[in-house]
């Protein structure tokens, strides 16, 4: 494959996983105060079967183009989202899928637990951003009295993570049967840089 076609491909599937990213933010599951979605389980997806860089620059993506004002988030879109307490998921979305690829793409064949591993680690990252995030817009910009730090942990952390670390595993049986079909467009791509 050439140099050319091959960083083609991987550009392709980095859009096709930031729109799939997007679309993750309008699966809801309603719980009360909460915004529960699968962009984490897209996310991971994209960190495991497209490698850390790629993953990361899906995320870049879709994170620019709600920026930019396409409501792709899941609260519309546009600049003034980064004043959000919720923002920081989005940027621990882009080094959770950076760490989750680097970490299962070290081996040639991943096993189960080394994805496992790779995905925890990811949303733990993302979890850490986005809580301190929170704490920090609701209690310095937000202006609607604060929130204390338990608070902030059990809305934002106890809440949500034990469904991400339920779709992790799903993610990572995905990633496991899918992996070898992405690889060589992966390796390819990395090789040409």
């Amino acid at each position: 494959m050439t140099k050319a076609k091959s960083k083609t491909v991987m550009i392709c599937m980095c859009a096709i996983f930031a729109a799939l990213i997007a679309i993750g933010a309008f699966i809801r599951i309603p719980i009360p105060y909460i915004n529960v979605t699968l962009q984490v389980f897209f996310v991971a997806l994209a960190g495991m079967l497209l490698g850390g860089k790629f993953g990361a620059l899906s995320v870049v993506v879709y994170i620019m183009l709600g920026l930019i004002g396409i409501p792709i988030f899941t609260e519309g879109g546009g600049f003034f989202y980064i004043l959000k307490p919720t923002f920081g998921y989005m940027i621990g979305f882009i080094i959770g899928a950076y760490v989750t690829g680097k970490i299962a793409n070290a081996a040639t064949n991943p096993s189960i637990k080394r994805l496992f591993i790779a995905d925890l680690i990811g949303i733990l990252i993302i979890y850490a951003f986005g809580v301190v995030y929170f704490y920090m817009a609701s209690n310095l910009w937000v202006g609607e009295g604060g929130i204390s730090i338990g608070d902030c942990l059990l809305y934002c952390f106890v809440l949500l993570f034990p469904k991400d670390l339920a779709i992790s595993v799903i993610a990572v049986f995905i990633s496991k049967r899918l992996i070898p079909i992405v690889r060589k467009y992966h390796q390819e791509a990395d090789k040409n840089d």
